[in-house]
């Protein structure tokens, strides 16, 4: 999510993939402790999960909202400043997403601004709301070599100011790609055929998150081409939302 060439200026990055793992979870760790329908989504996100409860067998329900970490308040941020400071230390660099990969320019987004999709299915940047203390988006890439590439990837680390206000954003996230299935990411860049599906701690193969989501579709370019297959993963722990 973010601007900059190839990964758009109005909202989602163009080629999106990484495994949420990947991202340095031991950052969050480190200050939590060891051991665009803004907050109108969670009911359905909700009724979303219990429905995947009730596909368990009796009695093999996982142990829920703990994946390793145990959120300590007293060291959660709590201003802008210390929200930027932890987006920063979490969000990949060129060099987590293995070799050859080098900044883009822009490299960094705005942290005063978060994409947002609009009522046409259309990717923009708005101020960040009252229920966000930050978000960064950092671009990379992978260039063109031998014919092959570019491979254009992004990570976006957002702060909110508590983990309810973080849960509303995984649950919108969720069902936009119902919403909008087809997406304009900036002039000349587009997604079609989005399918999402989401999942708590324990189910689905999610064991390092309190929710995981997946999003996946075909990208067209008027400069690449296409359609290239299209990836976006996003992960909660706590107030954090972190998404590649």
């Amino acid at each position: 999510m973010g601007d900059g060439d190839g990964v758009p200026e109005t909202g989602a990055p163009a080629l999106r993939h990484l495994d949420h793992r990947a991202v340095n979870r031991a950052d969050i760790g480190g200050l939590f402790g060891s051991g665009r329908w803004r907050g109108r989504r969670a009911p359905r996100f909700q009724e979303r999960d219990r429905e995947q409860r009730h596909t368990l067998q009796p009695g093999s329900e996982p142990q829920r909202h703990r994946p390793g970490l145990t959120p300590d308040p007293g060291r959660a941020p709590k201003t802008r400043a210390e929200a930027e400071r932890l987006a920063r230390a979490v969000a990949a660099a060129p060099v987590n997403w293995g070799p050859g990969f080098v900044k883009r320019d822009p490299y960094e987004s705005d942290p005063g601004f978060w994409p947002v999709l609009d009522a046409n299915c259309v990717w923009q940047r708005d101020p960040l709301p009252a229920t966000v203390l930050t978000t960064l988006t950092r671009y990379s890439e992978l260039p063109t070599q031998d014919g092959k590439g570019p491979i254009r990837v992004a990570a976006v680390v957002t702060v909110h100011r508590s983990a309810k206000d973080a849960d509303r954003e995984m649950a919108e996230n969720l069902e936009e790609a119902l919403r909008c299935p087809d997406q304009q990411l900036r002039q000349g860049e587009r997604i079609t055929g989005l399918l999402s599906q989401g999942s708590a701690f324990g189910l689905l193969g999610n064991s390092t998150a309190e929710d995981t989501l997946t999003e996946g579709g075909q990208y067209y370019s008027d400069e690449l081409g296409g359609p290239y297959y299209y990836y976006w993963m996003q992960s909660r722990l706590g107030q954090v939302t972190v998404a590649v």
